[in-house]
């Protein structure tokens, strides 16, 4: 997603965050999650477009740094984020923040999903980030 984690970590502290992702023509035979290109929108603002990517050996690099966290968020050092922009980032130079938690997928129909994020510490039971893929 065109939005920095920064912003994200900002509108997650003052409370739920929904991001959308929209896709305005279908096209034959490719799946939903398969899609390339998503217009954003995160608590109702565009925020610019979102890309399907492939999961690359430096990604995989990252994803091992985190394999044994089961829950939670942080800041991985420069060491194991090497793979990281600055700008990407969103903390200081060469750290990547992350984010790992449990989703609960809810699918409405072949064109439309969603993602909410599940808290088990949280009393409200509520989801904090719900993520919606909508196509039509």
């Amino acid at each position: 997603m065109a939005t920095p984690t920064s912003v994200l970590v900002r509108e997650m502290a003052s409370g739920l965050v929904r991001i959308a992702l929209k896709k305005n023509k279908k096209k034959q035979g490719i799946k939903l999650l398969e899609e390339g290109v998503w217009r954003s929108y995160c608590n109702g603002k565009k925020c610019g477009y979102a890309l399907r990517r492939e999961c690359g050996e430096e990604e995989w690099k990252v994803l091992q740094a985190v394999a044994p966290i089961t829950m939670g968020a942080g800041v991985l050092p420069a060491a194991a984020a090497e793979v990281v922009e600055k700008e990407e980032a969103g903390g200081g130079e060469g750290e990547l923040m992350y984010m790992r938690a449990r989703f609960e997928r809810v699918v409405g129909s072949k064109d439309s999903e969603a993602f909410y994020m599940m808290n088990p510490e949280d009393g409200s039971g509520g989801p904090e980030l719900s993520l919606y893929l909508l196509r039509s």
